[in-house]
């Protein structure tokens, strides 16, 4: 594999570290500190066509690859979490799904708005009551006519209370467990389709987190993703991209944990000298450089994958695994490296921290990761090859390059 970036993708690279250095970092900490959203923050990542990053041209995309993608996700979650969230909501579980498993006429309706960053869109799939084991959904549909008739609750949504278009899943039979799960496009403004914030996160708190409830919410047959029954698969493969964006992320916050270590080793003096000099907080920062390498290697490893179009469950799911648990570590040791300064918000490393203990739950939590790994190297799991979304690598929006 060669993993020399090439011109456009260091412009994606470039590009997106200038906006998240120039327009979020001066404001993050206030953001954070007041858990604020501010939904501008959605236009201007739609202006740079970073909402459409890897979706073709055709569907108002700017039709880049998966490492460009992960570059991105990357520079984002380096100056904090919430924004690549918005990448891995909007991006990587909702409309990489629509190109793959919506009809032409879905993805003209829903695709095309969301890639432009006209509209705004997330995924529902995590319930009160049902997070790792997904086949326990509760949310049920019937049918009434050609319709579908949805109710139920969803919960943990980023982007909920602000987002446009919803790809939800409900179960026409819970007794049948995964094999009655449908997926279903739904719209902001539908009869008995409510949304709400959740507060009080311990971290992510610049980001919109909230919950989504279905009372007899009245779904036409067109808004159906894929066919019934159906969306168990269309979730694990919906995941599949999410994991991705989540792990590239990291790989970000770990650099910026690296980074704020290092300059504060270099100014802050113990024992007549720089802490940097002292051998257990080389030790530390050490961690986290072999951390942030592996986690890169790893991730480039599932997106040249991705970028081929080959089905890439394990890999993707190691470098989320690997690079989310690497962050923690590495935001912890920051911490320490900052003594008492670390734990207050006068220094960002206590936001890593609490960023990063978010990761190592959601899109799989370690520990289901950690099972999935295992059956691979035991035999004990082995993936149906699949073809995969392959994003034609036509060249980033240069307008939005020279309009910024």
């Amino acid at each position: 594999m060669n993993f020399e970036l090439n011109e456009e993708q260091i412009q994606v690279r470039d590009m997106v570290r200038e906006f998240a250095a120039r327009e979020i970092a001066p404001y993050i900490r206030d953001w954070d500190s007041k858990g604020e959203f501010h939904p501008e923050v959605l236009t201007r990542l739609g202006e740079l066509g970073l909402l459409g990053l890897p979706i073709p041209e055709e569907y108002g995309g700017a039709g880049m690859d998966y490492v460009s993608l992960a570059l991105a996700c990357a520079e984002l979650e380096y100056v904090d979490t919430f924004l690549r969230v918005i990448m891995s909501v909007h991006v990587g579980l909702n409309s990489l799904s629509l190109l793959q498993w919506g009809t032409e006429e879905q993805k003209q309706r829903w695709l095309v708005p969301q890639a432009k960053g006209e509209k705004i869109a997330t995924f529902g799939l995590t319930e009160p009551n049902a997070g790792s084991d997904a086949g326990s959904i509760e949310s049920t549909y019937t049918k009434d006519g050609s319709d579908f008739i949805l109710n139920g609750a969803k919960m943990w949504i980023s982007l909920a209370n602000v987002a446009d278009h919803f790809i939800v899943f409900a179960s026409g039979d819970r007794s049948k467990g995964t094999r009655a799960i449908s997926a279903f496009l739904l719209e902001r403004g539908m009869p008995g389709f409510t949304t709400g914030t959740i507060k009080g996160k311990l971290g992510v708190r610049a980001g919109n987190t909230g919950e989504l409830a279905f009372s007899n919410v009245r779904v036409p047959k067109e808004n159906l993703l894929g066919e019934e029954h159906e969306g168990f698969k269309i979730a694990m493969s919906c995941i599949d991209q999410g994991r991705f964006t989540v792990g590239a992320g990291a790989v970000g916050l770990i650099k910026a944990c690296l980074d704020a270590s290092v300059k504060y080793a270099n100014e802050r003096e113990a024992f007549g000298a720089p802490i940097g000099h002292l051998q257990l907080v080389k030790q530390m920062i050490a961690k986290m450089v072999a951390g942030h390498d592996a986690s890169y290697l790893l991730n480039m490893q599932a997106a040249e994958l991705k970028n081929r179009g080959i089905r890439n469950t394990r890999e993707t799911s190691l470098a989320k695994w690997y690079a989310c648990d690497a962050a923690h570590q590495a935001s912890d040791d920051a911490i320490q490296v900052h003594g008492s300064y670390g734990f207050s918000n006068e220094y960002p490393v206590e936001r890593f921290w609490r960023n990063a203990r978010g990761a190592v739950i959601y899109e799989g939590t370690r520990e289901i990761h950690t099972l999935l790994q295992a059956d691979y190297a035991l035999g004990y799991r082995q993936d149906k090859p699949v073809r995969c979304p392959q994003p034609p690598a036509q060249g980033f929006v240069r307008e939005a390059l020279a309009a910024d």
